[in-house]
């Protein structure tokens, strides 16, 4: 797209980041572990969203678990999660950071761990197709974070590399996913991750939201693509 820098790109995770959706999640996968005979506290769920539902299960459960209930566990989430599709909605000045990023000459990427008929579920909240260079979504990848597949496969997609590229997101999954592949990272509080959490994890910057991130862009990471990297 004309006026784009392409040789640096921000990623942006998009549950919890861009969507306000994470404590939907949360409540989708306590019914859904509830359902498979799993009493597990919220407080746990929610501290785990941002990890594929992969890495989750054994955050929560454990290694040992029965893993042969995984995928009816992850059925049941995705279909309670579903019920929400129609009312999800984007954070306050979500698709306004994306635009001012474009604006700015950013390669903006979408890098998010949904499936793919939920990305497009969220994708069309944003309305903000017009500025989304490149997306990734669980398909794209073998590993979900906190392992870096998710990150290497959006820098592939920008085609820069890690040193170029600054990843936005809202879970210490994010900051440890970007630290691995090699990325900066910033943090917003608005998946409700402690900013300490998100400084312990690797994020450089924590804002409160996409609103909070635009108001103070200028000073942030995202100030000026050209300053990024060598």
């Amino acid at each position: 797209m004309a006026g784009r820098d392409a040789s640096r790109a921000v990623l942006f995770d998009v549950d919890g980041t861009l969507m306000d959706t994470v404590h939907l999640h949360t409540v989708a996968w306590w019914e859904a572990l509830r359902q498979n005979g799993h009493t597990v506290p919220m407080a746990a769920i929610h501290r785990a969203i941002g990890m594929g539902s992969d890495h989750l299960l054994e955050h929560l459960l454990g290694s040992g678990r029965d893993t042969s209930r995984d995928d009816d566990i992850s059925g049941a989430h995705g279909v309670l999660y579903a019920q929400y599709w129609s009312r999800l909605a984007p954070l306050d000045g979500a698709s306004d950071l994306l635009r001012a990023c474009s604006d700015r000459g950013w390669t903006v990427v979408l890098a998010s761990s949904a499936k793919p008929a939920e990305f497009q579920v969220m994708r069309d909240a944003l309305d903000a197709d017009d500025v989304i260079d490149a997306v990734t979504k669980s398909d794209d990848v073998e590993a979900s974070k906190p392992a870096p597949d998710l990150v290497e496969r959006a820098l592939e997609r920008a085609g820069v590399p890690g040193r170029h590229a600054v990843f936005v997101g809202d879970a210490v999954w994010d900051a440890q996913a970007a630290g691995r592949a090699g990325v900066r990272s910033v943090g917003v509080l608005s998946g409700g991750f402690p900013r300490q959490d998100l400084l312990d994890a690797g994020a450089e910057e924590v804002y409160d939201g996409p609103r909070d991130l635009l108001a103070h862009l200028d000073d942030s990471l995202l100030g000026k693509p050209s300053a990024l990297g060598g």
